[in-house]
């Protein structure tokens, strides 16, 4: 890459060029050094979307420390207790997280707004900068550390590795996408997750970093900043991909003209329904791919490339969109019985994912190490079923299975049922509590903008698509449904509303 290409943007301005980040980062890191922090030690980057993001995050490794990346939508007492377990020595933080409540982190050396008169001293260059060589560190020495969502009890620090990110990096280029320079990489999504470690294969080919002004996801300024810096890639949920296209829609908007705005939107993180991606594609054309993958495996499972989404000549092409596609280059896939027996094609088990991209386990927690990681196979708790091509088929997490009368149900296939009903703009089904058959289907409906929904019509939709001891007992139809701050429905939240 040239030293003089832009590589961070905030919207259409450049912040630093390729030769200026690397200089920001490493005298960042000889700022960390020369105040004490060892190779392997934490800094905490508790922030929203924010263009010194990249440089914390990449002069932390110049460094040879570790980074806790914080999600900016938790309360500063649930981010202190990841800070506190991570036993970080600083803290990179965005004011506006912490001024609704006035609670100051704690327990670290340093708390560093970035948008402060401190920050900007520590970013200052001196006339003649130290050089500062990057710290050698081993492929499996910490690098992220991760904290899952925690919804079941505290989050668990998962312990990503060098190697894994290094692995992640280039399965991008084998499985997702190529990049040239002067791509560009919209952070839209979260950088605290997914999105921000997509910044590795980007920066690997030279590419330019942007946050929008907004600092988060507005479909309208995405499709500008497009048109303005050239066709973007990001990292989106599949309720994000969908927001996208109902304002190319709303917009009519043509598939050139989302073209202008997007080369590559990569979704993962939660169900794309069949229907979804379909209209997604109709809408916008061929610009999408899918992963799978997850914190303890980060993007690295598998992916349903751009190609498999438009062959549509393929015979069983529409079994393929339900899918997620299959084992991305470094990885391999199998599906187990609760004994970790693999399983004949076609039969539901459990994920279990191998290779270079799988974490090096739980921040001490070794019980919780023991039970995810076993034989070297990481034990993902999803369940699905892989075909003969080696397509996998996700059915819920294994959670959210519904046993009904000594039957197993999977609530995204009636979900995908209920989706192809008229007027139908969401849908969750869960298990419902019932003394004779143990668990009920309750399905939750939300009607697209001024329709009224028979569920007479959803049930006999149902009847005539699936098997009738797995349609649902009980339609809740309710305007909206409860998610967590990347699109994911909080079905356990359904579910005790039904308690």
């Amino acid at each position: 890459m040239a030293a003089h290409n832009p590589a961070i943007l905030n919207g259409t301005q450049v912040v630093a060029t390729h030769g200026q980040w690397a200089q920001r980062c490493q005298h960042l890191a000889a700022k960390f050094q020369v105040a004490g922090l060892q190779p392997g030690d934490r800094v905490a980057l508790f922030m929203r979307n924010h263009v010194r993001y990249l440089e914390v995050l990449f002069g932390a490794w110049w460094a040879g420390l570790a980074v806790v990346p914080i999600n900016a939508k938790l309360h500063v007492r649930e981010a202190q207790w990841i800070i506190d377990n991570a036993q970080a020595r600083w803290a990179f933080v965005t004011s506006d997280i912490t001024s609704d409540t006035g609670e100051n982190l704690t327990g670290v050396e340093r708390v560093i707004d970035v948008d402060s008169a401190e920050a900007d001293a520590l970013w200052q260059l001196p006339a003649s900068p130290l050089a500062t060589p990057i710290t050698e560190r081993r492929a499996d020495d910490l690098a992220w550390l991760f904290y899952t969502s925690g919804t079941t009890g505290r989050p668990k620090g998962v312990m990503i590795t060098h190697r894994n990110l290094m692995t992640m990096g280039l399965a991008y280029f084998t499985d997702v996408d190529a990049v040239a320079p002067l791509d560009c990489i919209a952070y839209a999504a979260p950088m605290s997750h997914g999105a921000g470690i997509y910044a590795i294969p980007h920066l690997m080919a030279g590419a330019r970093h942007m946050v929008p002004p907004s600092g988060g996801f507005e479909p309208a300024e995405l499709f500008a900043l497009g048109q303005q810096l050239g066709p973007l890639s990001l990292f989106a949920a599949p309720t994000i991909v969908k927001r996208l296209v109902d304002h190319a829609e709303a917009d009519g908007l043509s598939v050139q003209a989302c073209g202008r705005s997007f080369k590559t939107v990569v979704y993962g993180g939660a169900p794309m329904y069949a229907a979804d991606i379909q209209r997604a594609l109709r809408v916008m054309g061929p610009r999408f791919v899918q992963i799978y993958g997850q914190g303890e495996s980060p993007m690295v499972g598998t992916a349903l490339s751009r190609q498999h989404l438009q062959d549509t000549a393929h015979p069983r092409h529409l079994a393929r969109l339900a899918t997620v596609g299959v084992a991305q280059t470094p990885v391999r896939i199998r599906v187990t019985d609760a004994q970790g027996q693999d399983l004949p094609l076609g039969d539901v088990g459990e994920v279990l994912i191998q290779g270079d991209s799988v974490m090096a386990g739980y921040w001490r927690n070794p019980e919780a190490t023991a039970s995810a990681i076993q034989n070297g196979w990481l034990f993902t708790g999803d369940m699905g079923c892989l075909d003969a091509d080696g397509f996998l088929t996700l059915k819920d997490r294994s959670k959210d299975l519904i046993i009904s009368g000594g039957s197993n149900i999977y609530p995204r296939e009636i979900e995908e049922v209920l989706l192809h009903a008229p007027g139908v703009a969401e849908v969750a089904v869960v298990g419902a509590p019932d003394a004779e058959w143990g668990e009920v289907v309750v399905a939750f409906v939300v009607p697209q903008a001024g329709h009224t929904l028979d569920t007479a019509a959803l049930d006999a939709l149902c009847l005539q698509e699936i098997a009738r001891f797995k349609r649902p007992k009980r339609y809740e139809v309710v305007s909206s449904l409860p998610k967590n701050n990347y699109g994911k429905v909080l079905k356990t939240e359904l579910r005790q509303r039904l308690v």
